[in-house]
């Protein structure tokens, strides 16, 4: 894998790291990340099992408090605004580490 695509997959994650903040569901977390951040369903799903596997316990834990609670403290716009964030800080990174 090129430092690229370890680079994409790292923003993914830190951006699904992100929705769990705001106690989204998988679904909830791939249709936000592809309205807001471009980035496909598949590849929020890929790397979401794959957190998963590495940490079976939260995940487990994730799930049974998801089920038992409302999530209806996350807003829409706000979403939007932290991943555009998270976006836009990536993008300044790569650019100052461009010679």
């Amino acid at each position: 894998m090129g430092e690229s695509s370890a680079a994409y997959i790292r923003l993914v994650q830190h951006l699904i790291e992100e929705c769990i903040l705001f106690n989204m569901s998988k679904e909830e977390c791939m249709d936000a990340l592809s309205k807001h951040g471009n980035i496909m369903p598949v590849i929020t799903s890929t790397v979401w099992k794959e957190l998963e596997k590495e940490n079976k316990e939260f995940f487990e834990a994730y799930a049974a408090k998801d089920n038992k609670n409302d999530r209806g403290g996350s807003t829409a716009m706000a979403t939007r605004q932290r991943i555009q964030k998270i976006l836009l800080d990536s993008s300044q990174k790569k650019n100052q580490q461009r010679p």
